[in-house]
């Protein structure tokens, strides 16, 4: 089998960092396993309009950007756990309204851990989604939103990526 290549900066044909980041409150508290933490240095790119999301990392900071504009919204500086294992150690989002619009620091954590879980690993994150919609639906006041137009509105279009890596057909 061939390796895949991972995704970089340069490989990614639009890329700006984050112009106003802000420290992100509250970092998700998961431990990757040094083999989930192998595939995201790998990264994620975006196969399709439909799908939100960039991912590369550099060092140990993995950098997530929105597909269509470049647009910087996370990075996460990354740090061995004793016993083995990474996790977040320091995180940044944007806090620019026009680039991304932020509504708590409990969204953008389960956000951030959604993105690398569900998207770059291709993890099935259920409890993270179920998160996602209940944090985005008292934000908004809103309890009559669909979930999978909430999940659909903040992540893109999900095809089944369980395991699949960089390079890969869908």
């Amino acid at each position: 089998m061939i390796e895949p290549s991972p995704v970089t900066r340069s490989s990614l044909h639009r890329v700006s960092p984050i112009v106003a980041p802000m420290s992100v409150a509250v970092l998700p508290t998961r431990t990757w396993s040094d083999e989930q933490w192998e595939r995201i240095k790998l990264g994620y790119e975006a196969r399709g309009m439909d799908e939100k999301w960039n991912v590369f990392v550099e060092d140990e900071v993995a950098f997530l950007h929105r597909s269509w504009t470049g647009h910087g919204i996370f990075e996460a500086s990354f740090s061995p756990v004793v016993g083995g294992g990474w996790r977040i150690s320091a995180a940044a989002v944007e806090s620019d309204p026009s680039r991304y619009r932020r509504s708590s620091d409990q969204y953008d954590r389960v956000m951030l851990e959604l993105v690398l879980s569900g998207i770059v690993l291709g993890e099935p994150a259920v409890d993270l989604r179920a998160e996602l919609v209940a944090v985005t639906s008292q934000a908004s006041g809103r309890t009559d939103l669909p979930a999978g137009l909430i999940e659909h509105s903040a992540l893109g279009d999900q095809p089944d990526r369980q395991g699949q890596l960089p390079g890969q057909d869908c």
